[in-house]
């Protein structure tokens, strides 16, 4: 930052402050302070239609390619990921998909971390290679010898997770990229489980960046979202392949909500991140919990590359453990739970925990063997009070072990 702030230029302001003024503007037609929402699909043409380009997304004219929300949205996103360009879709998976439908062809080839998210897994190992002749090599991302012997001639991409969910399994995003880079590849990354301030894919090196906006970002558990982010020559060929023409089309309310929610991500950023930081001490300390996993404690195989790579930011919101015990165990130890809720999802203002069996998911196989034999309790640490919290978890620790 240099010279007068301006709140229009995000170079020119901190974090906080972008946060609070990127992609709003007053309405000029009533003054209110707050970009309004816009339920339109249509917007008006000039009197001269002739020399419009319908492509255009900076050119407001059809929501499906783009819209006031919408466009607001992006500009906040680029800017807060450090990235020329931003395009938002209906929702992460969407995101992903846009990505791997514009920027592959029949017989190419992807590196894919073997932890990755459900859907990513099976588009991988199924519906793209079946029904368009896209195949895959799963590997372990933070085996850089494996990652090197899976590049074959027709490789054209390697997609990974910062934090792998559910694993938590990081990714050094800045050795990938220049090894993916000395090869002519391309680097996406999931950022889901570390948006900005806690780290940005692209300045370490990653070609786009995807996001669920339906979690930390929109924060509230109230609306859906995805985001491709990168150069704006990237983002505008995933834009003109996979947003117009396959109609992944966010809806301006849901654009709206997460702008809003966006307003407050640094600072809940930060309080998910010291929560988590405890509460995976704490059940890391407790005998009766076979194992914790979370980047930010020194037993975890990546606690380095997490410290070097993350910083003194934190470690992410979501951590992964399991009770000594069957299946049984952990469902008694879930039911017992009073504050924090057994849902799916992540990133909201509340804390939500899964209980996943042992067969676990798509590419279960390659979890660590504490995950193989007993599942785990996936928990998204929420904005509570961490000591509310920590006394729910030894409460139910206490019922369903039988020591209350």
């Amino acid at each position: 930052m240099t010279g007068r702030p301006d709140k229009h230029d995000p170079t020119s302001v901190g974090e906080y402050t972008w946060a609070v003024h990127g992609g709003n503007e007053p309405d000029v037609g009533t003054g209110a302070l707050r970009r309004p929402l816009v339920m339109a699909n249509s917007y008006l043409l000039p009197e001269d239609p002739t020399g419009v380009d319908w492509s255009n997304p900076d050119r407001l004219l059809y929501t499906r390619t783009t819209g006031a929300n919408q466009q607001a949205l992006e500009t906040k996103l680029a800017a807060l990921e450090g990235g020329e360009a931003a395009m938002v879709v209906a929702s992460g998976v969407g995101a992903l998909h846009a990505v791997f439908f514009s920027l592959l062809r029949s017989g190419d080839h992807v590196i894919v971390s073997d932890v990755t998210y459900e859907a990513v897994w099976r588009l991988f190992a199924e519906l793209l290679p079946q029904r368009y002749g896209i195949s895959a090599t799963f590997v372990d991302i933070t085996d850089h010898a494996q990652v090197l012997a899976a590049i074959r001639p027709e490789t054209r991409l390697i997609h990974t997770e910062t934090i792998a969910n559910p694993t938590t399994k990081v990714a050094d995003i800045a050795a990938l990229a220049r090894l993916a880079h000395s090869a002519g590849l391309l680097l996406s990354v999931d950022n889901t489980f570390t948006p900005p301030p806690v780290f940005r894919p692209l300045a370490a090196g990653a070609d786009l960046v995807v996001h669920s906006l339906t979690k930390f970002i929109n924060g509230h558990g109230d609306a859906m979202g995805g985001a491709v982010i990168g150069d704006a020559s990237l983002v505008g060929r995933v834009r003109s392949d996979a947003l117009a023409d396959l109609g992944a089309v966010i809806s301006p309310f849901n654009a709206w909500l997460i702008l809003r929610g966006s307003v407050t991500l640094p600072l809940r950023i930060r309080r998910h991140l010291a929560t988590a930081q405890r509460v995976a001490e704490f059940l890391e300390a407790d005998p009766r919990i076979a194992f914790v996993s979370y980047p930010g404690l020194i037993s975890h195989p990546q606690h380095e590359v997490a410290r070097r790579q993350f910083g003194t930011t934190g470690f992410g919101g979501v951590l992964a453990f399991a009770l000594d015990g069957d299946s049984g165990l952990q469902d008694r130890f879930v039911s017992g739970l009073r504050l924090i809720t057994s849902a799916v999802s992540l990133g909201h203002d509340e804390s939500l925990i899964v209980h996943v069996g042992p067969a676990g998911r798509g590419g279960s196989e390659y979890y660590p063997e504490p995950f193989r034999r007993l599942g785990h309790l996936r928990f998204s640490v929420g904005l509570e009070d961490a000591d509310d919290l920590l006394a729910d978890l030894a409460a139910a620790l206490d019922l369903a072990t039988g020591t209350a």
